[in-house]
């Protein structure tokens, strides 16, 4: 149900918990998927390092007691949340006390885009056409959901915590000039809301918080995406990751992004940080 980390591929996850299960019942289905992912792991360590736990975030307190079982008693290596909560931002103060615990304990949170089609391309219309919503709507979810996580002050109060952006961060890194530049200016746009205040709050730059987050580099082939993105993230935040089995031939994307990287003419050690050892220091494993 959740996301195992193969030592040759990236991970399967599905949709949200909490849009799989009945209401009251996302609890229950993330402890049974969390408790397969561990027994999986312990079956097949040669090909599985390490799972990282699926949480049920419709249910805040919930989501908090089931990472911290999935943690200290089945030995997940970091949890999985979605850009939003059934329409609900992430920087909704009733989730803050999940990303503390996370950051006080240092494991990772990967972040994944949730948006379907029921999310119309124009506010006029009730539905999204031409899988618009996947193909432009998750960059934008991911890129929306972390600007709400920086300008809600998360990397001031929690100044080491792990985020992993699916899909290289989103537009952020296409965006740096408006994300850098543009952002440096907010509330020059705006007559209906004073932002002088938070702007003059946050102890850096808006894009310097960006660059903060980590990215991988499912990007479906993309050479000049994956080129943005390591420019703007570094290679120190930067992991390896495709979209299998989400292909339409066996390992295509696998092969394809591992082509990128090796057309980027980068160094053995940069190669080795995004292959290898980026993923080792977020899971707090040894080399695996």
């Amino acid at each position: 149900m959740n996301s195992a980390i193969c030592g040759r591929c990236s991970a399967w996850r599905p949709p949200p918990l909490e849009v799989l299960a009945a209401p009251g019942q996302s609890p229950h289905l993330a402890r049974v998927g969390n408790d397969g992912l561990a027994e999986l792991v312990a079956r097949c360590p040669d090909r599985f390092v390490a799972f990282v736990a699926s949480l049920p975030m419709d249910d805040p307190d919930a989501a908090l007691r089931e990472m911290e079982r999935a943690l200290d008693t089945l030995g997940a290596k970091g949890v999985q949340v979605y850009t939003n909560v059934l329409g609900e931002p992430l920087d909704a103060a009733t989730f803050q006390p999940l990303f503390e615990e996370a950051a006080r304990r240092d494991v990772g949170i990967w972040l994944h885009p949730a948006r379907y089609d029921t999310f119309p391309d124009y506010l006029g219309e009730d539905k999204s056409l031409y899988e618009i919503w996947w193909t432009f709507g998750w960059p934008y979810e991911t890129s929306v959901a972390m600007a709400r996580l920086v300008f809600s002050g998360l990397f001031d109060r929690c100044p080491d915590i792990k985020i992993i952006t699916h899909h290289m961060g989103g537009m952020i890194p296409y965006f740096e000039g408006r994300v850098g530049y543009g952002w440096d200016q907010l509330g020059t746009r705006t007559t209906d809301e004073d932002y002088s205040g938070l702007l003059r709050s946050m102890k850096q730059r808006p894009i310097d918080y960006f660059r903060r987050f980590y990215a991988d580099t499912a990007l479906f082939g993309a050479l000049a995406g994956t080129r943005c993105g390591l420019d703007f993230f570094g290679v120190d935040h930067v992991v390896f990751a495709t979209d299998i089995p989400f292909e339409p031939t066996p390992g295509l994307y696998c092969r394809e992004t591992i082509s990128v990287i090796e057309r980027l003419d980068l160094p053995d050690d940069h190669k080795d940080q995004i292959y290898r050892r980026n993923a080792e220091r977020l899971l707090n494993i040894g080399g695996a």
